[in-house]
């Protein structure tokens, strides 16, 4: 199970943090991630953490502004929005499943187990 928290309504430049709990995440081998879909836009990937390397990967949209981490002890996947853009809005959900090759971590199609969202504004 995920659940997401923490979108809402900001101004361009502006912070969010969004936070995910998950249960049941098998720190082996996993890949645990924030994508996001805009009205008439398809699903992407926005950033994944990936355990127990710890790799993050980022999309090229967010490279810089956007920061994944994960909190072991709490379970909860953080996403640290920086420098927000009108084009970052959407809807934040977050997702989980065995860790894809790396070419695809960043690929929506390669995860099962999904959240229900977060909606984030930018104006």
């Amino acid at each position: 199970q995920l659940v997401e928290s923490g979108g809402g309504s900001v101004q361009a430049g502006g912070s969010l943090r969004l936070s995910c709990v998950v249960s049941g995440y098998k720190y082996a081998g996993s890949c645990i991630g924030w994508f996001r879909q805009a009205p008439g836009q398809e699903r992407e990937g926005v950033a994944v953490f990936c355990t127990p390397s710890r790799n993050p990967f980022y999309g090229d949209s967010v490279k810089g502004r956007f920061t994944v981490s994960l909190d072991n002890n709490r379970n909860t996947l953080y996403l640290q929005m920086n420098d927000l853009k009108v084009e970052d809005t959407g809807m934040y959900v977050c997702a989980t499943d065995t860790a894809p090759k790396v070419p695809d971590v960043l690929k929506p199609q390669r995860y099962r187990y999904w959240g229900q969202g977060t909606q984030v504004t930018v104006s």
